[in-house]
């Protein structure tokens, strides 16, 4: 016979090996769930952080999925696509890097659309006295003096891009084509207006309303260059089943509120 003492070491040991047993049959989390999957990664344009963020903020805390968002010039994230960078969705600030992406294969069919539309802008820091009307021959070179133009890069940037077709339609290209500062993306060339560093800067409306150490001068007037246009697609290679998701919320009225208070205007 077991003795009460041999009794209660035994089922004390019996317990503790239990315990284990005990922890490992706790359900385990869903190979569904928000921490298991993979985010939709965004590519987008730069000019589109303040609103995106807030919209895939929303989106997340809405769903649960979660979104990277990735912001750069649209040519920049575009020949990062092409050089197989794992991206699920690319939003362009111009048609022409999603054409370029499109005639390469590497945007999933029937998924593309034309989303926004924006506005272009002479902007200068937000004590500036400097005061200008945009009309064909003015006055841009004096205004500046010694100081430079902030711009995206013409070639590769967008907002560049419409910025030196705008100034040639107007006539003025000729007297400040060599006294621009070439910015990486807008949100650089916004932030050299903001800091001082430059006096004048050619920026989108909804940049400008999202940095209040500026001020508009002058909008550009829409027949001095091409549409400012966003189209926004899937990419070939995107497998995340949330992708397709994301980018329907994208044209739901819950984004169109914040995209329209940054101040794009929707494409319907």
């Amino acid at each position: 016979m077991i003795s009460f003492t041999r009794r209660l070491v035994l089922a004390l040991a019996l317990t503790l090996f239990a315990m284990p047993l005990a922890h490992a049959e706790q359900p385990r989390p869903s190979a569904n769930s928000a921490t298991d999957t993979k985010p939709v990664v965004v590519f987008a344009a730069a000019s589109l952080k303040t609103a995106l963020d807030r919209i895939a903020a929303d989106w997340q805390e809405k769903t649960g999925a979660r979104v990277s968002l990735s912001y750069a010039a649209s040519s920049a994230i575009a020949k990062q696509i092409e050089a197989a960078a794992p991206a699920d969705l690319f939003f362009s600030a111009d048609l022409r890097w999603m054409d370029w992406l499109s005639e390469r294969k590497l945007i999933a069919e029937g998924t593309r659309k034309t989303l926004l539309g924006n506005a272009l802008v002479l902007i200068a820091p937000k004590d500036s006295t400097i005061e200008l009307k945009i009309e064909p021959g003015f006055k841009l070179a004096e205004a500046l003096g010694a100081g430079r133009l902030a711009m995206g890069e013409p070639k590769s940037v967008p907002a560049g891009t419409y910025g030196q077709a705008a100034l040639e339609k107007l006539g003025v290209w000729d007297q400040v084509s060599t006294k621009f500062a070439g910015a990486e993306n807008v949100r650089v060339a916004l932030a050299y207006v903001a800091r001082g560093e430059t006096p004048l800067g050619i920026v989108y409306a909804t940049d400008a309303k999202s940095e209040p150490s500026v001020k508009v001068v002058d909008i550009f007037p829409a027949g001095s260059h091409p549409p400012v246009v966003y189209p926004v697609a899937l990419t070939a290679s995107s497998t995340n089943p949330d992708a397709k998701a994301f980018l329907d919320h994208l044209s739901s009225p819950e984004a169109r509120v914040v995209f329209e208070g940054q101040g794009f205007t929707f494409i319907d």
